[in-house]
């Protein structure tokens, strides 16, 4: 999702001494992270005084300024302290400033999407926070600190099915009867390479699929890219397998397709099969990140083991052979999303372990 996508927020002067969560994001360049913050900052303002705070997020969202930091000093009104809620090292060790050496009045919560066991300092870091929050049952068990499992969620009238004819696939302009896509930064590691690979294996055999691959190459993976295009040409398929680039707005392409496939060789969580299942299209996905926990094997998709592009190939065919069964685990997959991973879940439970630290109180 792109960071525009976002729902308005009505501007209005900010006052520092209602905010009671501070949001920081410290990164410009637009992430899984960011997109986190950009969806659930503005369901969290529904309910609870949030402001973000750094660059790269759209002007909708509630924000303080640099210069408004040492607001942060003074106690909230409304509240004994407030939240820092980190999810990054360079959120966390400022967050760790401001509480320990300038004593504001601030809790620290981190959020832990990592498949991976920490890096010392890292872990120097976490055991320091107030409270930590994992995003999948596998990213928790590479932590040794106590922890709550608070899966992501999207929401489901953002990333919805088709509603109109521009939902349909007709629509694109493309060939073939339905469309298979992979979105995101293509590089090696979301397995962009693995996905060609299977659609040069497949697609001569079923004429009325066209593949789509939409996403951001930086000049790091450029050579990347060509090789990938230059593969799909010499197989004869540069009609039929596509690289669209970035598009201001990927929500309509999940509609447009029948099958989502996320080929990731690793992964933090990974969004994306959420996405589209809430857009009523089937995924194949890879097991990184957090995919397994999304995705009901055989029901709503299919899981493979991460870097297997044989298995890769073997799960996407039958939905190629048979659409009627990408359809029908597509509507199964957007019932599984609306029960439990919509956004509205997340923020509950995360406001339930900032509540859980107001009540222990200063």
């Amino acid at each position: 999702m792109t960071a525009e996508a976002a729902p308005a927020l009505a501007a209005a002067p900010l006052d520092m001494a209602r905010v009671e969560v501070v949001a920081p994001n410290f990164k410009r360049r637009l992430s899984g992270v960011t997109s986190t913050i950009v969806q659930l900052v503005p369901l969290q303002a529904r309910e609870l005084s949030i402001v973000t705070l750094g660059p790269g997020l759209p002007s909708t969202l509630p924000q303080m300024r640099w210069w408004q930091v040492p607001g942060l000093l003074r106690r909230p009104a409304a509240k004994p302290f407030r939240i820092w809620h980190a999810r990054r090292n360079i959120e966390m060790l400022p967050g760790i400033l401001l509480r320990d050496v300038f004593r504001a009045p601030l809790r620290l919560v981190f959020t832990s999407a990592a498949q991976r066991h920490h890096k010392a300092f890292t872990r120097w870091l976490i055991r320091r926070m107030d409270a930590v929050v994992a995003t999948s049952v596998r990213s928790g068990s590479f932590l040794d600190v106590p922890h709550r499992v608070i899966m992501h969620g999207v929401d489901p009238e953002l990333f919805h099915p088709r509603r109109d004819p521009e939902d349909e696939w007709a629509a694109t302009g493309l060939p073939g009867r339905y469309g298979i896509g992979c979105f995101g930064r293509i590089r090696h590691q979301k397995g962009t390479d693995l996905f060609v690979d299977a659609m040069i294996k497949l697609l001569p055999r079923y004429p009325d699929w066209t593949a789509v691959v939409l996403g951001r190459t930086t000049a790091q993976h450029r050579v990347f890219t060509d090789d990938l295009q230059r593969r799909v040409k010499e197989a004869g398929l540069a009609e039929r397998v596509l690289f669209l680039g970035e598009v201001p707005d990927v929500r309509p392409w999940y509609r447009r397709i029948t099958v989502y496939v996320a080929p990731s060789r690793n992964e933090g969580f990974g969004l994306t099969p959420l996405e589209a299942m809430a857009s009523g299209t089937a995924v194949v996905a890879s097991d990184a990140g957090a995919y397994s926990e999304q995705i009901m094997q055989g029901e709503t998709g299919r899981v493979v083991p991460a870097g297997d592009g044989a298995a890769l190939a073997k799960a996407i065919e039958p939905y190629l052979a048979d659409p009627a069964m990408a359809e029908r685990e597509g509507r199964a997959g957007r019932a599984h999303v609306c029960t439990r991973f919509a956004l509205a879940g997340e923020a509950a439970a995360l406001r339930a372990v900032y509540e859980s630290l107001w009540e222990r109180g200063a």
